[in-house]
């Protein structure tokens, strides 16, 4: 199974404050951890919401709202996108993650879809479409 892990963002990361070379080491070796057991697929940190957009729909219509965004809680700092056995397994992983901003924070752990999550609605040229998009998002990865 595979899952997307956020770091929630607070007041700090929203203001672009880096991580010390303390919380920075803990999180290398974390990260090493989490690649030797197979589990670390990506991750990476974000840049403040202030440097960021949103795009809202409504119907047919397109609104850019820029960056800073108000609710700080809500916003994701970083995220890691893990292969694990399951819910549990990624429950545990994250709790042995280093406090990823040294205050209160947070890891949100989200399940990603797979294609026998849309049942019969993803037919079976979805499904080919899909292959080879992927397929060709490994083929880029390589060039």
């Amino acid at each position: 199974m595979r899952c997307i892990v956020f770091v929630k963002a607070d007041k700090n990361t929203e203001a672009g404050v880096m991580p010390d070379e303390k919380l920075l080491t803990e999180m290398g070796k974390f990260n090493e951890e989490l690649v030797k057991a197979g589990v670390m697929l990506a991750g990476e940190g974000l840049h403040p919401s202030s440097k960021g957009a949103r795009v809202k729909f409504s119907g047919t219509k397109r609104m850019v709202v820029d960056g800073p965004f108000a609710e700080t809680k809500e916003l994701i700092a970083g995220f890691w996108i893990w292969n694990v056995k399951s819910l549990q397994d990624a429950i545990d992983w994250a709790k042995r993650c280093p406090n990823p901003t040294g205050a209160e924070s947070e890891l949100e752990i989200r399940p990603v879809f797979e294609a026998e999550d849309f049942g019969a609605e993803f037919t079976p040229e979805l499904r080919e479409q899909e292959e080879r998009l992927r397929a060709q998002i490994e083929k880029q990865k390589t060039q």
